[in-house]
């Protein structure tokens, strides 16, 4: 298992200036390799390898142009190479965008590898630094002396402030005792998180809590003249009411998705579309704010991490309008309706709650179908299912995904 460590780091002027050289270089040769990548595909219809791409970068370092890139360390330089070259691996398979061009106004990284960097007793040392740079260490239990990382990452972000990342290679955790305790998870607006047990988990609309601040700052940038001192602080204060909204959604993702991990054998979610359903204008805002892709994210890997079940079932699947006791469908279920009555057995449900319940039963129910992801059906007004495949993870059989048949 690989860990990653993000800490804060506080660079002196002069690694603050070699390190903005470094984020330069590498935006230089990304976007140039990129446009050379473009330009020959489109003349001579041919793609570039990673090895042609190694030569022309040593042929720039020739160049009088571009002899600034070896002032600075080529493990960087090279790792990005290696990076758009992934990029476009993982674009023609279709799972990725296209590569686009880097800017010097977004955050900025550079890649470090063992060959270009030291852990020692007085700190991390980089490759063509003279001083040790100065992190904020978290962890008590771990000395920063003894760690072995395979790769470093050094960041800046937009709003100035600078982070390095250590990856690790660590051994698989033991997993967590059982609790005997499994819960389905209904994910929401108003209530972020509804659970089969009844639990709500508010929405705490962090954004919402910083709208006015964030709009008078952008009403001031926009004010502003191009190319100004005034203007360059001013985005760094726009900046940091966005990491302030960013770094409040991701705590309180980091809690709930571990607070869930440790509580329950078996989590079982919805297979939702966010980037389908953000079309909804009248909704769009407020699903984006509720971040349910990485919080789906976080719940996978802490529950492989922990030794728990995770499940997601088929969106399509009508847990909203079927009642959780007696299995009655609903023909149609409004969005507004909060709640409503099973004209079966007189059952009184609250839509969240009984969704939750449904999802629950049927990662239960995942559990019993048969190899070829057949229907399993019961007759009068019993509880429909789709066609679904089962897709067990590459990395853990502990994870199940269920996803709607095509």
């Amino acid at each position: 298992m690989r860990t990653a460590y993000k800490v804060r780091a506080y660079p002196d002027t002069e690694q603050a200036a070699l390190l903005c050289r470094t984020f330069g270089c590498v935006r230089v040769v990304w976007n140039r390799t990129l446009a050379d990548r473009q330009r020959r595909y489109t003349t001579e219809q041919k793609s570039t390898s990673y090895k042609e791409t190694d030569a022309t970068l040593s042929e720039w370092k020739k160049t009088e142009e571009l002899a600034f890139l070896g002032e600075v360390s080529s493990v960087p330089l090279q790792q990005t190479l290696r990076h758009q070259h992934t990029a476009f691996q993982s674009f023609f398979k279709g799972t990725a965008k296209y590569p686009r061009f880097k800017n010097r106004h977004s955050r900025q990284s550079a890649h470090y590898t063992r060959s270009a960097f030291r852990i020692k007793t007085d700190g991390l040392w980089l490759a063509k630094t003279t001083a040790p740079l100065r992190v904020a260490w978290s962890w008590p239990d771990i000395d920063l002396a003894t760690l072995d990382p395979t790769m470093v990452v050094v960041s800046r972000e937009a709003d100035g402030r600078w982070f390095v990342t250590f990856a690790v290679d660590t051994t698989d955790p033991a997993p967590l005792p059982e609790t005997g305790e499994s819960v389905g998870v209904d994910l929401g607006i108003k209530d972020f998180a509804v659970l089969s047990t009844g639990e709500k988990i508010a929405n705490p609309k962090h954004m919402a809590r910083h709208e006015r601040g964030l709009r008078r700052q952008q009403k001031r940038l926009a004010r502003m003249q191009k190319g100004s001192n005034n203007r360059a602080k001013q985005k760094v204060k726009v900046a940091r009411k966005h990491s302030r909204v960013r770094d409040a959604r991701r705590d309180f993702l980091h809690k709930t998705s571990t607070d869930f991990a440790a509580r329950f054998d078996t989590i079982a979610v919805e297979d939702l579309a966010p980037r389908n359903m953000v079309r909804n204008r009248r909704l769009a805002k407020s699903i984006s704010e509720c971040g349910w892709g990485e919080f789906r994210s976080m719940l996978e890997y802490k529950a492989e991490r922990a030794g728990r079940r995770f499940v997601v079932i088929d969106r399509w699947y009508p847990s909203s309008k079927t009642c959780s006791a007696c299995g009655h469908l609903l023909a149609v279920l409004s969005l507004g309706t909060r709640h409503w009555t099973c004209p079966d057995c007189g059952t009184r449900h609250d839509r969240d709650i009984n969704a939750a319940k449904n999802i629950l039963v049927a990662a239960g129910l995942a559990e019993t179908r048969n190899a070829c992801g057949g229907d399993v059906r019961r007759h009068g007004s019993s509880r429909p299912h789709s066609p679904v495949k089962q897709e067990l993870s590459d990395v853990s059989p502990r994870i199940l995904v269920l996803q709607g048949g095509e």
